[in-house]
């Protein structure tokens, strides 16, 4: 009997043990899970915006990035140059935005086909944004400088409109980013009254840059060197799309099948391709992008749906391509 009782004990005390141990083990998992489940606390920089053209990444100035400036709230005066033109958007205007890899200096990558900034048939893809000006009459419509800015900086400038504004008013450049920060210099040292001599002497080397009236010559070679060779000399305005101003005047600038399955100027497929024979240096700069495409391919080739022409240039349809352009 004595030997039972004492058997029956030892037995509750090793189930006791157990228990506790599981539970011990248990509450060491749930432990481990809740550790692995906590939320890890990310701070992100604050936005800063850089308008200051002539140093490409520079932030020297970031001490200063708070104090408030008195040209941040005068706007562009966009006579100084052709290029500048401002216009007048819904608030969702339809543009997506790009930038290389410097990460400033946003530009327009891209249009809804729909979308307000299409349907203006003002803006053209590779515009650089330079200013954003909230309209309204309650929280006022202060000035946004962003000729520079990091993309960062211009998301931040939409995202903090406040919920009244239904509009804005927007300044864009037809140019390349270099183009625009030597426009940013020059107009700095017109100021400043340091480049009057300067500026007569770039006035008359650059007659041929654009006429007077705005407009440009596209000298267009089809089938260059062939028995049915054409040439066709189309007037337009100055920045056109090459890829837009050639389709418009009827000429194509597909080779075989991808007449028909191109991109229609989104680019994307890289096949809308044509050299530039003469006055490159009156077009946009080459991206990177645009020079990973056409690898292999001399430097004055060029996709025309992302080229545009400020000067009287002349461009060749159909020019042989090498192996990396396989779609064309």
């Amino acid at each position: 009997m004595i030997s039972l009782l004492a058997f029956t004990a030892l037995l509750l005390i090793v189930s006791i043990g157990s228990i506790q141990g599981f539970s011990s083990s248990s509450s060491i998992r749930i432990a481990r899970m809740k550790t692995r489940l906590t939320p890890i606390s990310i701070h992100q920089p604050s936005l800063q915006l850089s308008a200051t053209p002539n140093d490409d990444d520079n932030n020297a100035n970031d001490d200063n990035q708070n104090e408030p400036r008195e040209e941040e709230d005068t706007a562009i005066d966009i006579t100084v140059d052709p290029r500048l033109y401002r216009l007048r958007l819904p608030r969702a205007t339809g543009i997506e935005w790009g930038t290389d890899l410097s990460f400033s200096f946003v530009y327009v990558r891209d249009m809804e086909p729909s979308g307000p900034a299409k349907l203006s048939r003002l803006i053209d893809k590779g515009d650089q944004i330079c200013e954003l000006r909230p309209v309204s009459k309650v929280s006022g419509d202060a000035v946004v400088p962003l000729i520079g800015a990091s993309f960062d900086a211009v998301m931040n400038a939409y995202a903090t409109l406040s919920n009244d504004v239904k509009k804005v008013d927007l300044v864009f450049f037809k140019g390349t980013k270099d183009e625009l920060k030597d426009l940013c210099a020059s107009t700095s040292s017109d100021a400043n009254g340091d480049s009057t001599s300067d500026s007569s002497s770039n006035s008359n080397s650059n007659n041929n840059r654009g006429s007077k009236n705005g407009m440009v010559q596209i000298t267009v070679i089809q089938n260059k060197g062939a028995k049915d060779e054409q040439i066709k000399v189309i007037e337009t305005k100055e920045g056109a799309n090459v890829r837009q101003t050639l389709v418009d005047n009827g000429i194509n600038v597909y080779q075989s099948f991808t007449r028909w399955t191109n991109c229609k100027g989104k680019q994307l497929c890289g096949t809308c391709i044509v050299n530039v024979a003469e006055g490159s240096v009156d077009t946009n700069r080459k991206s990177m992008d645009e020079g990973s495409t056409l690898r292999e391919n001399p430097d004055s080739y060029r996709l025309s749906c992302v080229t545009f022409a400020y000067g009287d240039v002349t461009v060749e349809t159909f020019p042989p391509i090498e192996a990396s352009q396989w779609t064309r």
